[in-house]
């Protein structure tokens, strides 16, 4: 299981008698239904506002419907909850990156790399976020 399954992989559990928003718009997401599943998501954190999973995934889905500016609210959100979140680090940088925030992307950049996920399904994002900060340290645009 990569380090992004695991990292929406939480204790996201309906309470007894109430829809499974999560599942839900995880179903809807393999279906392609993204605006749905970003509705079912937002049903989801009426229950557990503080749910840093259903915070990122929730940014990942902002992202693939191309709407930056909230994705980067959901990374930001889940970030003042858990100051620790690689992925959201992760996803914020290159959202950052993307509007030329760079140094703002470097410090998030070098969040995410203080305390890499370990496993062999994260190797590529941090190679990849290794190489974009020396990119940014040295002045050169971001790989």
């Amino acid at each position: 299981m990569s380090w992004l399954s695991r990292l929406f992989g939480g204790d996201t559990a309906p309470k007894p008698g109430r829809v499974d928003y999560v599942t839900e718009a995880r179903a809807l997401e393999r279906h392609g239904d993204l605006d749905a599943a970003l509705t079912s998501y937002r049903l989801a954190l009426r229950d557990a506002p503080d749910d840093t999973d259903i915070l990122q995934a929730m940014a990942i889905t902002y992202s693939r419907t191309n709407r930056p500016e909230e994705a980067m609210r959901c990374y930001r959100r889940a970030l003042d909850v858990d100051r620790r979140l690689a992925g959201a680090h992760y996803g914020l940088a290159f959202l950052l990156l993307k509007r030329q925030e760079v140094a703002a992307a470097a410090d998030h950049l070098r969040a995410f790399l203080a305390d890499p996920p370990a496993d062999a399904g994260a190797a590529a994002h941090v190679q990849h976020a290794e190489a974009t900060l020396r990119s940014l340290e040295a002045g050169g645009a971001p790989t």
